[in-house]
């Protein structure tokens, strides 16, 4: 074993995806219920985007993890259950996109993890194991209360760039870590609807930021963790980001692709065990 790695593995890949819809943008302001082009900018994501990213990734035979909000998965079960016929992770991303830091009084974040569970499990039939929390915001409760539930893993902090351990109530879960530098969403901001109108960042100026990220990561026999949403990197030029991102990755000796939950799986003190 060298490094983190086991065998001649050298950098491991993980490519997540949140298939959020317009889940967000309806948590954030109930009132965008009233406006269909917003809407369907989302819809695009699991109806279109998402089965593009499926047929890339069987194109390569890469494994990959999604995280699902229980809302798309009631909308949408045929999309989710093919996800997982596909030998993909579907792990939880709360009901309507709720960050747990930001719930009401009369939001119980226990509930909410239970309920998504609950149809996730109906739509896949297998209990997620996975976190990430939306918009990544965890309360002071989060971890606890997904190791009470048998969560093996959250993904939603940034305190390194490979697995690590964090605590958990009384005992430790394994994170997944994120960085906003490895997530389509600031770079493809636009939404009038939500005010968001600050600049896109053109396919190119991704993909070499995303090289860069690599490179880094594959000097030092680390990880490297993308956070991709099909309404997003779905469109074409947007997924040929991800592809020649693929291609340039698979050229390199020791690199492996996994799903969060297999790393999070075999993590201990010393990396991935054999």
């Amino acid at each position: 074993m060298t490094g983190l790695w086991p065998g001649d593995t050298r950098l491991v890949a993980m490519l997540t995806f949140d298939v959020d819809g317009p889940s967000g943008a309806l948590r954030r302001d109930p009132t965008l219920a009233d406006k269909p082009s917003l809407l369907s900018m989302g819809d695009f994501g699991p109806t279109v985007g998402l089965p593009r990213i499926l047929d890339l990734l069987h194109t390569h035979a890469i494994p990959a993890s999604f995280f699902v909000p229980g809302w798309i998965a009631e909308r949408h079960p045929e999309r989710i259950t093919d996800i997982a016929d596909r030998g993909h992770e579907i792990a939880h991303h709360g009901y309507l996109h709720e960050p747990p830091a930001t719930l009401g009084p009369d939001e119980d974040e226990g509930e909410l993890l239970d309920r998504a569970s609950a149809i996730l499990e109906d739509v896949t039939g297998q209990k997620p194991l996975g976190y990430r929390s939306p918009s990544w915001e965890l309360s002071a409760d989060s971890l606890r209360l997904l190791k009470e539930r048998g969560f093996i893993y959250d993904s939603s902090l940034m305190a390194n760039d490979v697995p690590y351990f964090v605590d958990a109530g009384d005992g430790v879960m394994v994170e997944i870590p994120v960085h906003w530098s490895l997530d389509d969403a600031p770079y493809y901001p636009w939404s009038p609807a939500q005010g968001r109108t600050s600049t896109l960042a053109s396919p190119k100026a991704v993909y070499e930021a995303w090289e860069w990220e690599f490179e880094g990561a594959y000097r030092d026999g680390g990880a490297l963790i993308l956070t991709l949403h099909p309404y997003f990197s779905g469109h074409h030029g947007r997924l040929q980001v991800l592809e020649r991102l693929i291609n340039h990755m698979k050229a390199r000796d020791g690199v492996e692709f996994m799903r969060c939950i297999d790393v999070a799986s075999g993590w201990s003190d010393a990396g991935l065990a054999e």
